[in-house]
């Protein structure tokens, strides 16, 4: 019976460690990537091939990849627990590291700037979450909060609670922000309403509600820039 068919096996053209060793790691293709962290393949593919299979079953789109789970990359034959979390945990770091790239306490002042602060809090997530942004009377945040989780089609937003984060953090102003994990940026009845509501409430006790960012993988809405408040 074969073995699994390793990196150290392929030939030298073909080994991602060697090329990145001789070349550098931009000379990887994302295949070349995946397969040094799980060093062998099947027994009909090697590692470089096994890897190559899994990215076009997602279009070659690293996003669609991260919001994979474990047991969805183990449906691959040749990935195992082991393999499928060390993917997984590089995925991982990778949106991690995106999130350093953020700004401690900046200023706001466009709906962009927020939606750059916030667009990592749901990246790869296959559910709905309410976060709010609290900020001072320079504009500046003072601190995020997330407010609840939800499923794949929605989540409770508890005005009650996000005013009581805001008065405690003696925050002068309120950003509003919740995903669409299908991608749809347009905003639903439900959210149209909440935002009215949440709106005339902060009015009331002089604690405005700026904005209402809705993001999704690669864009967001704004209820501001769309004279929706």
């Amino acid at each position: 019976m074969s073995e699994n068919i390793s990196i150290k096996n392929l030939a030298a053209d073909d080994r991602p460690r060697e090329k990145l060793v001789q070349h550098g790691r931009a000379i990887l293709s994302n295949a070349e990537i995946l397969a040094l962290l799980i060093g062998s393949g099947s027994r009909e593919k090697s590692a470089v091939q096994l890897c190559q299979e899994i990215l076009n079953s997602v279009n070659n789109d690293i996003n669609i990849l991260a919001k994979k789970s474990i047991k969805d990359l183990m449906k691959f034959k040749g990935i195992g627990e082991a393999k499928a979390i060390t993917i997984a945990g590089a995925l991982e770091l990778g949106r991690r590291r995106q999130s350093e790239d953020v700004i401690p306490n900046p200023k706001i002042s466009s709906s962009k700037q927020a939606y750059l602060q916030l667009k990592y809090l749901f990246e790869d997530l296959q559910h709905e979450e309410f976060h709010i942004l609290l900020l001072n009377r320079a504009n500046t945040i003072l601190k995020s909060v997330l407010i609840s989780k939800g499923g794949l089609s929605g989540t409770v937003a508890d005005g009650k609670l996000i005013f009581k984060h805001a008065l405690e953090q003696s925050a002068s102003g309120i950003i509003l922000c919740h995903n669409h994990p299908s991608g749809n940026v347009k905003p639903s009845v439900a959210d149209i309403d909440l935002t009215k509501k949440l709106k005339s409430f902060g009015n009331m006790i002089n604690l405005p509600v700026m904005d209402h960012l809705i993001i999704t993988d690669n864009n967001y809405f704004s209820f501001a820039d769309e004279n929706m408040l």
